[in-house]
């Protein structure tokens, strides 16, 4: 069974972050030049909530708020789940779906270092189970 760790050495190192004072307009422009559905919020690469688009359809859109002037840290899930980088694949597939979340960042010694969607738990897992899969077909 593979560990977070192992997909991490597969995905760029960057972590994707916002600061909880900039604006949310600010925050989906960056998630949509990275092409990702959530960003970590940190303050001094410390997380302190997620922004995912969900949150942005449920407490902007539904609320009827303006993106420019609506704070990250007025819409962040503070409560976050997250994962160690020895996690399984398996414990992470299980969080997804005890808590009805696709993002969970990794955090290790209280730094983000990463984050795995469900998309790439599904991939890893279906890899284990059937091998190599082509996204090209």
């Amino acid at each position: 069974m593979h560990t977070v760790a192992d997909l991490l050495a597969r995905k760029p190192r960057d972590v994707i972050w916002i600061g909880p004072l900039e604006s949310v307009f600010d925050a989906l422009t960056v998630m949509n030049e990275k092409d990702v559905g959530a960003l970590c919020v940190q303050i001094e690469g410390y997380l302190v909530g997620i922004l995912s688009e969900r949150d942005y359809v449920r407490k902007v859109i539904l609320d009827i708020h303006a993106s420019k002037l609506t704070k990250v840290s007025e819409v962040m899930t503070t409560e976050v789940i997250t994962v160690k980088p020895d996690d399984t694949v398996l414990h992470c597939i299980a969080l997804t779906k005890k808590h009805h979340i696709r993002h969970l960042p990794v955090v290790d010694e209280g730094k983000t270092i990463g984050m795995v969607s469900l998309r790439d738990l599904f991939l890893d897992a279906i890899e284990e189970q059937v091998g190599e899969v082509d996204e090209d077909e």
